[in-house]
């Protein structure tokens, strides 16, 4: 007979929603770690009650990132500040978990591995109460048009060979006493296929590092951060927590250019808490993991007793985006080279017939628009050329 699952109180999650600074080197991400390691004692200190027992921090909370224009960073500006994991900035966050006995999710690092060392991956990592790394995850869905790290995707052979390839290699999930925790970063939360990765492996609380800007459509009326996610959540029958920044300190971008808007979900779809401003602060949730166990014992709404996978394995048995463009020795040296690809996607989507062109334009034709685009932003400074 196999062995009953025990019980897990309630306890309290924080999303951490803090000001970021953009930083140059990595001896200055100090500034940024001792912030948050600061808003962590002080929720779990404030939240005493029923105890802190998971925290969640959003994407480049560590180093920053830049993004198109004159503030664009290129592969050796990143490099500069890169990190190891485990190094000495995952042993100060292990400190404070040790300290309270925390879960403690860290997102959207640029982290430099041995068996790439020509090129960064945007992290997530997991440190348990014993101060050490419990999982890690490399960024999925690295959107072309502005993320220069290298995705799993990029150098798609050799990853599953040196990492690994299996399902839950790529979308690992770690099972712990206070439920299955699992995370994906930012972009990933746009499409189903993460989250629903991550279901597959059994995840109880996607832990979401985001840094959402608002020229994606963080607030009201478009909100897709909110609307999608509240989808990802009810589809997977789990719990998200989504981190953004608070404000941020940088040359070239507005304050609020990631602005809040940080929230945690409840396994049906239900926004329990939201933090919608462009300010610091700490968001505190009641998680309830034997009420989610309970709710999935049901069939009445419950998304995977109805799922039927047959019918959909054409969408997924020919690539879209190409694998294995950035193999090793040929990391992505600049945003314009990245979003060169797409030339190549928008071909393959317009000659299927599955995206029309606009009137006057043929499926051929679409491609040079892109390829257009970009040599006039790189002629005016808009982007860097490679």
């Amino acid at each position: 007979m196999s062995e009953k699952a025990e019980r897990i109180a309630p306890y309290t999650a924080l999303v951490v929603q803090p000001e970021v600074t953009v930083v140059k080197k990595r001896e200055d991400i100090r500034k940024n770690l001792d912030r948050v390691c600061n808003l962590i004692h002080f929720g779990v200190g404030y939240f005493w009650e029923q105890p802190v027992r998971l925290v969640v921090l959003p994407e480049y909370f560590m180093q920053g990132v830049g993004t198109p224009g004159k503030g664009e960073s290129r592969i050796k500006d990143q490099m500069d500040k890169v990190v190891t994991i485990p190094g000495p900035e995952s042993e100060q966050l292990g400190e404070v978990a040790r300290q309270y006995g925390l879960y403690i999710v860290a997102g959207g690092v640029c982290e430099e591995l041995p068996e790439f060392p020509d090129r960064w991956f945007n992290t997530n990592f997991i440190i348990g109460p014993e101060g050490d790394i419990v999982l890690k995850y490399h960024k999925w869905h690295i959107p072309a048009y502005i993320g220069l790290g290298t995705s799993p995707h990029d150098l798609f052979t050799e990853y599953c060979e040196k990492i690994g390839g299996d399902i839950k290699d790529l979308f690992p999930v770690v099972d712990t006493p206070i439920g299955k925790l699992g995370t994906m970063t930012c972009h990933d939360g746009c499409t189903p296929e993460v989250s629903r990765a991550l279901g597959y492996n059994g995840v109880e609380i996607i832990c979401h590092p985001g840094a959402i800007q608002e020229v994606e459509g963080v607030s009201e009326p478009w909100d897709f951060w909110m609307f999608t996610r509240r989808a990802r959540a009810h589809d997977n029958m789990c719990y998200l927590l989504g981190s953004n920044w608070g404000k941020v300190n940088y040359e070239y971008y507005p304050r609020a250019f990631c602005p809040g808007n940080s929230f945690a979900i409840d396994y049906t779809g239900m926004v329990l808490r939201h933090m919608p401003y462009p300010e610091e602060q700490v968001l505190a949730v009641g998680i309830d993991i034997e009420a989610l166990r309970h709710h999935r014992t049901k069939t009445i709404h419950n998304c995977w007793v109805d799922l039927r996978t047959e019918g959909f394995r054409q969408i997924y048995d020919k690539p879209i985006y190409p694998p294995n463009r950035f193999p090793p020795g040929n990391p992505p040296r600049s945003l314009s080279e990245k979003v060169s690809i797409c030339k190549e996607v928008f071909d393959d989507l317009y000659a299927r017939g599955q995206f029309t062109p606009p009137a006057g334009y043929a499926p051929e034709d679409i491609s040079g628009l892109l390829e257009d685009r970009i040599a006039y932003a790189q002629e005016t400074g808009r982007l860097k050329k490679s």
